[in-house]
């Protein structure tokens, strides 16, 4: 009989399982232990190995890229290509894409279990791609300095390629592009200065990542060919909003930096208070509704605030055992609180 490869913890969790459904005469004896037996220990975790040494492949190639670019030789070589038409670069990096995507495509097609595989190729298709973009522009400039349209046709290209190609990997180039996009499209609109519409980047970037959250929740699941990448949207959306209010938090909504450093940090306030507000909602949303994604990312940026706050208001002010022992007891009456919902719930289950 065929057994299922597991790790030794997910074989003890998996057991606790069907210890459980067997106690709670879900399940006979005899299929609890049929389940049990067909359960089997990992020899070793090969998957994970693939994916360390193609990490450790895209490492050293990036290494060498760079080694590359410090080379005289090369740089000589270099030198020689310098009157090249951009044309022809463009041209080049663009059939190298081509090349990637297409061989990343039909080895998934043959081999669909493959993903490092498939991803690595994705990814220098990807890298080919924004260099092919780059050399267009210089093909085009006017001195228009309208260089967000060429992110725009990123976007387009990474999310035609990333549907077409089933590719999560490109989905995410495609969202940093958009955010780029973004940037560039609302710096060139006010000049290339620091506000667009009384707003710094730190403030539009908030605005925008609570905008893609929203897409991501309500807009993306009506699609049936963007449902598949719907928690990668909603987990870039809430990096970017989170992100952007922790830095709001810390420099306001200012745009000069000398200006800002004339401020006290109290002036700005409300804008730590409402990005902590925001963590702690995330945080009790994850945990009512069971959602790791929402929970984990609320934690981290709540502790994020909460040091950021110290080293703002407390640092000088406060000694620091005080400050630690003020917060491990916050966070034991919140665990406290966590244990009483945690306890609640399991009693409303048995009953």
């Amino acid at each position: 009989m065929k057994k299922l490869d597991v790790t030794k913890q997910e074989k003890e969790s998996l057991e606790e399982a069907i210890q459980f459904w067997e106690k709670e005469n879900v399940i006979d004896a005899s299929t609890a232990k049929a389940m049990v037996d067909s359960i089997d220990v990992k020899s070793f975790d090969w998957k994970r190995l693939a994916r360390y040494a193609f990490w450790v492949a895209l490492a050293s190639l990036v290494f060498a890229v760079f080694s590359l670019m410090t080379d005289t030789a090369f740089l000589k070589f270099v030198d020689t290509l310098y009157e090249a038409p951009n044309i022809l670069f463009c041209l080049f990096f663009g059939a190298l894409a081509v090349l990637f995507y297409t061989l990343g495509f039909r080895y998934k097609t043959k081999f669909p279990n493959k993903n490092l595989s498939i991803e690595t190729m994705m990814l220098i298709g990807v890298f080919s791609t924004a260099a092919c973009i780059g050399f267009l522009g210089k093909v085009l400039d006017k001195n228009s300095m309208h260089y967000s349209l060429l992110f725009l046709l990123s976007v387009l290209i990474y999310g035609y390629l990333a549907n077409r190609l089933k590719s999560k990997l490109i989905w995410v180039f495609m969202l940093v592009a958009l955010g780029i996009w973004f940037a560039t499209e609302t710096a060139y609109h006010s000049d290339w200065g620091f506000k667009f519409w009384g707003m710094n980047y730190p403030l539009r970037f908030t605005i925008f990542g609570l905008m893609l959250t929203l897409i991501a929740i309500y807009v993306q699941p009506r699609f049936k060919k963007l449902v598949e990448f719907q928690p990668l949207s909603y987990l870039i959306g809430l990096l970017y909003l989170m992100i952007s209010l922790w830095s709001l938090s810390i420099f306001g909504n200012y745009s000069d930096f000398y200006e800002w450093t004339l401020v006290r940090q109290y002036h700005i306030f409300y804008w730590g208070l409402l990005s902590t507000a925001v963590a702690a909602g995330l945080v009790i949303y994850g945990l009512k509704m069971k959602d790791n994604t929402t929970r984990e990312i609320g934690f981290v940026f709540f502790v994020l605030n909460v040091y950021t706050r110290y080293v703002e208001y407390l640092w000088d002010n406060i000694n620091r055992a005080i400050f630690f022992l003020i917060l491990a007891v916050s966070f034991w009456f919140v665990g406290r609180w966590a244990e009483k919902l945690w306890q609640k719930r399991e009693d409303s289950l048995d009953t």
